[in-house]
This record gives structure tokens, sequence and C-alpha cells, in this order.
């Protein structure tokens, strides 16, 4: 899911605690990009040694070849050339996610944030609750010191760290309590929300893209279609009527009238909702949702007429 993708992304960021290489995203890490908006901002780094262009996997220097341009000397692919965006970068706004988590676990405004030093946050108190944002759980481990500081009498600490690899259970006694950012935090709709019990105790959490109605999410602004994209697509409000209005005749055909009627938009026909604008061509996102709508909806064009086949007797489509 595109929003699993984009949070693990910014817990990964936030853990390194340094910028990464765009060319080493993952493709589920740049698509996730499209909805981070203000959590990443773009940089450069040393541009004196650069990962191989080519394959990837060696870092190397980089020296003028004498014409304008620069080159370096991977140690498997030989010289290679190497551009400007070679060394093009994405780092995390830690201020943006100190600030959203804050919000997340409501707490008050008054309550300034306090550098602690080392990669350790105090973000202030939840009910009373200090709270900690740590980038390594180790570093609140090994310094006790850390917690003695921000402790209150009568109330328990919680300190938010990503998950190590190596720790299982909770690594602190009675009075603190562990967050782990990946599995108690999720990022919806531009915001961070806390997640107040385990993710597999709390339905109310569930992920808005999960197929409810076949390849559908329950609100049909998502859809799962593999063949098409990777990962979930999602539609705008008046493309999703026009497929919940296309589901709701069981696969059976219907005229564009009677679709357009039962969803309550005033286009002429459902591929209206559904062309890409010059202005958007080359973006993902329409070409997406503009593939999804082949891959799910028959046409007869002659007669005017359509059909969702993956919606007849409500059974699922077939997902490869």
């Amino acid at each position: 899911m595109a929003a699993h993708d984009a949070w693990a992304l910014i817990c990964r960021l936030f853990a390194g605690g340094t910028p990464v290489l765009r060319v080493t995203l993952s493709p589920r890490e740049t698509v996730a990009l499209a909805i981070l908006g203000k959590a990443v901002k773009p940089t450069m780094m040393d541009q004196s040694f650069v990962l191989c262009p080519h394959c990837q996997q060696h870092r190397a220097q980089v020296w003028g070849d004498g014409r304008g341009g620069r080159m370096c000397r991977c140690p498997d692919c030989g010289p290679v050339a190497v551009e400007v965006n070679d060394g093009a970068a994405l780092a995390l706004d830690e201020e943006w996610l100190r600030t959203k988590m804050r919000l997340a676990l409501d707490i008050e405004s008054r309550d300034g944030i306090d550098d602690l030093g080392g990669g350790v946050w105090r973000l202030g108190d939840a009910r009373r609750s200090p709270v900690l944002l740590a980038r390594d759980l180790t570093r609140v481990l090994h310094e006790p010191a850390l917690l003695d500081r921000v402790r209150v009498a009568g109330r328990d600490i919680r300190v938010i760290t990503p998950r190590p690899s190596t720790t299982r259970g909770s690594p602190f006694g009675a009075g603190i309590e562990w967050l782990v950012l990946e599995e108690r935090f999720m990022l919806y709709g531009g915001a961070i929300s806390f997640i107040a019990t385990s993710p597999s105790a709390t339905p109310a959490v569930a992920d808005p893209a999960t197929p409810v109605n076949g390849p559908f999410s329950a609100d049909f602004k998502w859809a799962t279609l593999p063949d098409v994209q990777a990962t979930p697509i999602q539609f705008t409000d008046g493309q999703s009527k026009v497929l919940g209005a296309l589901w709701s005749f069981k696969g059976e055909t219907a005229t564009a009238e009677r679709i357009m009627q039962r969803a309550g938009l005033d286009s002429a026909k459902p591929s209206d909702l559904f062309k890409i604008k010059t202005k958007d061509k080359g973006k993902p996102e329409p070409a997406a949702q503009h593939a999804a709508y082949g891959a799910l909806v028959v046409t007869q064009q002659r007669a005017g007429l359509y059909a969702m086949p993956c919606a007849a007797a409500g059974q699922e489509v077939a997902m490869t």
C-alpha cells in the first residue's frame, strides 16, 4: 500500500538520520514519494564520491573529464560518466515529523520540543506523561540518565523509536512504555495517527485501501490491480462515484445516462472522468487511473453500453 510504503520510508530516513540518493529508492518508495509532500525535501550529497550510475553497487571518486563533464571509475564497470542528477538525494524534514508526532499524541502546543542531543528529543507531555522520540533505542538504553531528566513522579514515560533488528519484547521495565515508530503510528491524509493498541486488535485503523468490493475499497476510492500498478490506485471523488455506480449494476450492461444518473454526475459518459488532461500527461496517478478504467470496464461503443464484469454476482476479480 502506498501509505504504508510512505510511512516506512519516513521511518527509514529518520532512523538513518542522513539523506539517501534518489537512485537507491525502491520502485515502491519512488511511488510513495507522491504522497509524502513536505515530509521530505530534496538535497544534494557530497559530489566528490558518487554511487556508480551504472551498477549502483560501488562508491567511486569523481573527477573532471577535461571537457566540462565528470567521470568516475567503478571497480566493476570501469569509467562511467556522472550526471548532476546522480547526486540528487532526499532528506526527511525532521521538524515536520516532530510536529506531526506531537499532534498525533495530543501534546499541548505550549510545551516546546527539547533537543536532548544525540538524536533524542523530548516532544512534551501527553496527558502529563513525558514523551521521548529517539533515533536509536540503543542510545536510550545505554544512557538511562536521559530518562531521569524527563521523569515525572507518578507518571509513565513514553519512548518512541524505530524498531531495531535485534530487540525482542519490551526492553524497559515498569514505568516506561516503548512505542515502536513503524507499528504504533501511521501516515494517512498527510497527517500522522497514533494507534492506541496493536494494529491486529484495532479494526478502526484498517488501511482504507483494503479491497472490500472485489478489487475496490469500501468507498471505491482505491483499487488493487497488480497487473496495472504494484501499489493500490487512488481515484478522485468523481471517479469513485462512477466506479461505485458501475459496480451496482452487478456486471450487467447499462447506458451511460443510467450510470451517470446513479453516480450523481453531469458528465455524458463514464470515461469522461478518466481522460488524461493535457496538463497531467506524464504523471503516474492519472495514467494509473486511466489504465484501471480500461482494465475494469467493458464498453460497447456503438450501443453506448458499459459493464463491469468483475461485479457480476458479487464475485471478486482474480488477482495474480
